[in-house]
């Protein structure tokens, strides 16, 4: 016979957790896919917080005069567990860039399709880019790195420990958007300078044989220039993969900085 006993200042504090962990998982990469059951997200949310809440402490911080005190307690945790899922989730927006600029040059920026990850449309390169890449670092662990990174979050923010800094967090937006139009036009730089290449040989044709239509042969020369580049630069994704998966780490350490 099992007999299990608990106080309601226990039970509090596992529902702190939860509300953290839930939160998190509700929008960190990977994890908030729209066909990801959502069945699955509540299991995993319960089994990660009862594994941390056998390592954590209850403290008197938790401790409360009125309800209205303790909603605003899960209130601090739930926008704790959003801002680390956030800073996680923005990142796979460098992947969107760099297909929206690909088929930009490439001449596919008109085809977009609905992304059933999102719900959203988008371009086809930035699909593409978005499913191997994601795939890639779901190989190499990210999602190990990101439970690793939310245990660690209630050590460097314990529960009701949340301080949010503006000045931190705008530096932090700010400094993401540097690197995302940065390791964007990285990632789709093979492709731009190809096309780019490919519009002044045009060009000069076009000078030398004013009698040839450039603008329609052109239309065909930057689809198969552009998908060959795609398909032989295909192994270089996993160095744009790396380099997506050490900025989420660097944003999230910096989210994480900013509500110490």
């Amino acid at each position: 016979m099992i007999s299990l006993s608990f106080s309601f200042l226990d039970l509090e504090f596992f529902l702190l957790i939860l509300v953290r962990v839930s939160c998190f998982v509700f929008i960190a990469p990977f994890f908030s896919m729209n066909h990801t059951p959502a069945r699955a997200r509540i299991a995993l949310s319960v089994f990660t917080a009862a594994l941390l809440y056998t390592t954590l402490t209850p403290t008197d911080a938790v401790v409360y005069g009125t309800v209205m005190e303790y909603a605003v307690i899960v209130v601090k945790e739930a926008v704790t567990g959003l801002l680390i899922g956030f800073s996680a989730n923005i990142c796979m927006a460098i992947v969107n860039l760099a297909g929206a600029v690909t088929d930009m040059e490439v001449g596919l920026s008109m085809v977009t399709l609905m992304d059933p990850t999102t719900r959203e449309q988008s371009s086809v390169t930035g699909v593409f880019y978005q499913y191997v890449i994601m795939l890639i670092m779901i190989v190499s662990g990210m999602y190990r790195y990101l439970f690793g990174a939310l245990a660690d979050s209630f050590l460097l923010i314990p529960v009701n420990g949340a301080v949010l800094k503006g000045e931190n967090l705008v530096a932090a937006v700010v400094m993401f958007l540097g690197d995302y139009v940065t390791i964007g036009f990285r990632i789709c730089l093979p492709v731009f300078c190809t096309i780019l290449i490919l519009n002044a040989i045009l060009g000069i044709l076009t000078k030398v044989s004013p009698q040839l239509n450039m603008f329609s042969v052109g239309l065909q020369l930057k689809v198969l220039a552009g998908l060959a580049v795609m398909f032989l630069t295909a192994r270089l994704l996993s160095g744009a993969a790396s380099m997506v998966f050490n900025e989420i780490k660097k944003v999230t350490v910096t989210f994480v900085e900013g509500m110490m």
